[in-house]
């Protein structure tokens, strides 16, 4: 969980929905896609969400025999430094199988804030 106070930029809560950590600020769940609340300023800045990061990619299983995967995702900060790891699903690929992985990153810019680099 973020350290963030709620309201600023970074700040999280849990969606009541599928119980994910999110954004303090989303109106929709980006995990459920429920929505949450209901704000006229979000039309506007659903508009204005971009993509900096995009990925896709598909595994083929082996001719013969099968594969276990885990699909791991690992935020780093500007130092290097391991901001979370989490284990995204786990799976078994047989002769003939394939899989298709897909990662977004989704971004948009925060409102009512000075964008100010925190202090450590």
């Amino acid at each position: 969980m973020n350290a963030a106070r709620p309201g600023m930029p970074g700040a999280t809560r849990t969606c009541p929905h599928c119980k994910t950590t999110i954004l303090d600020s989303a109106s929709v769940c980006p995990a459920c896609k429920h929505h949450l609340k209901f704000d006229p300023a979000t039309l506007q800045q659903a508009a204005a969400k971009f993509s900096p990061l995009q990925v896709e990619s598909t595994i083929h299983a082996p001719a013969e025999g099968a594969w276990e995967y885990t699909m791991l995702l690992s935020i780093r900060d500007e130092d290097g430094h391991e901001v979370t790891r989490q284990v995204v699903g786990v799976g078994a690929l047989f002769p003939g199988e394939t899989r298709s992985f897909s990662l977004t990153v989704e971004a948009v810019a925060a409102t009512g804030y000075k964008a100010v680099k925190r202090k450590r």
